[in-house]
């Protein structure tokens, strides 16, 4: 529904064009909002006004209108004077009012479809048949977006984002909890990572300006049907997760980028608890050298390339050769051999994956 904020703004305006004093009260005659504050009481007139078959009236020098909800009396507009002129303003406002309250309930309708056609709670049919209804295109290129920021229940991000991306009618902004704004964007671009990438850029330097810290964008892959919309909110939400865990230094995580963390992220405990125990026995790589650790993660980001890595490392080729001759001592795995690495690799990931879900709990 219409809020109050947006009804005092519109009498606001429109008194300042007309010069007449204006007043929303409901059905039961208390105020909603006003432009003045030396309105007589008009609690009762206003009572008997909406129970009356009038669409408006001329009462102790105000005129009344109604303004309907659906053929139902929603609020009573009170214009202060009487006249020709009063009249045809007082029309005017309460035409206004009405149209915007059809263009607030049609946005609260989308919104709520959204809503539950990302938590997946409606039926096939039920989602073709009220996409139709809110003039949603059925048949076309989706993705979702999670927008996640310090300001967990600061409903100003949702506010601003929708301000971002404007009026346009093709795109949904919603928020289905108190921590993540969520954008059904629909896109045009065949290379559909650059068009989102890009959007995703423009919200993160749009809610950085305003003040919200530490934003971070996940999104999924990009669907065909609005029924297929769900996974690609389920996806977005995994890769949030995912990236909180293995991608840190990233603001902007893809479902599609996730890679092994993807499978990492969904093992149960117990059997990620099974694997460390067999690759490092009692031991965890926790328990290794800042130095050792170091110059693990080098290698792999050198792939596997001694020469390349002693030189980041301004160590001499020898000591690098050393140290992993130790590090499979005490191992068992040699990282120059690939499927050691690739075991190393996914070793550490399972720990830090471990150590995540153990703050979590």
């Amino acid at each position: 529904m219409i809020s109050n904020q947006v009804l005092q703004n519109t009498i606001d305006g429109l008194k300042a064009i007309s010069r007449v004093e204006l007043c929303v009260v409901d059905t039961e005659g208390r105020e909603v909002v006003s432009t003045t504050t030396g309105l007589n009481d008009v609690s009762r007139q206003a009572r008997e006004f909406a129970q009356s078959p009038a669409d408006y009236q001329e009462i102790q020098g105000y005129l009344y209108f109604k303004i309907y909800d659906e053929n139902t009396p929603e609020y009573i507009l009170i214009a202060c004077g009487t006249g020709e002129d009063v009249y045809m303003i007082g029309k005017m406002v309460a035409f206004q009012i009405q149209n915007l309250m059809v263009a607030y309930k049609e946005r609260f309708d989308r919104d709520n479809f959204v809503k539950n056609l990302l938590l997946d709670n409606l039926l096939l049919v039920d989602i073709y048949s009220r996409a139709k209804k809110l003039h949603i295109t059925p048949e076309a290129k989706r993705v979702v977006m999670i927008i996640e920021t310090d300001n967990h229940k600061d409903f100003n991000v949702l506010e601003s984002v929708r301000t971002h991306f404007g009026s346009n009618s093709d795109d949904f902004i919603t928020a289905v909890d108190e921590s993540d704004v969520i954008v059904v964007k629909e896109i045009e671009d065949n290379d559909y990572d650059r068009e989102v990438e890009k959007a995703a850029r423009a919200i993160i330097t749009t809610l950085e300006k305003e003040g919200n810290a530490n934003v971070h964008i996940a999104y999924g892959t990009a669907v065909g049907e609005i029924k297929e919309v769900s996974r690609s909110y389920k996806e977005a939400k995994m890769a949030m997760d995912v990236g909180k865990i293995f991608f840190t230094e990233r603001d902007i995580v893809a479902y599609s980028e996730l890679g092994i963390g993807r499978l990492i992220y969904q093992l149960p405990l117990p059997l990620c608890k099974m694997f460390i125990k067999e690759i490092f026995g009692g031991k965890s790589p926790d328990d290794f050298e800042e130095e050792t650790l170091d110059t693990i993660m080098r290698f792999f980001e050198n792939s596997l390339n001694v020469s390349e890595t002693s030189r980041q490392l301004y160590i001499h080729r020898n000591t690098l050769v050393y140290r992993l001759d130790k590090l499979q001592k005490s191992t068992g795995l040699d990282l120059r051999v690939f499927e050691d690495a690739i075991t190393f690799k996914i070793a550490l990931m399972v720990v830090k994956y471990m150590k995540y879900m153990e703050t979590e709990k």
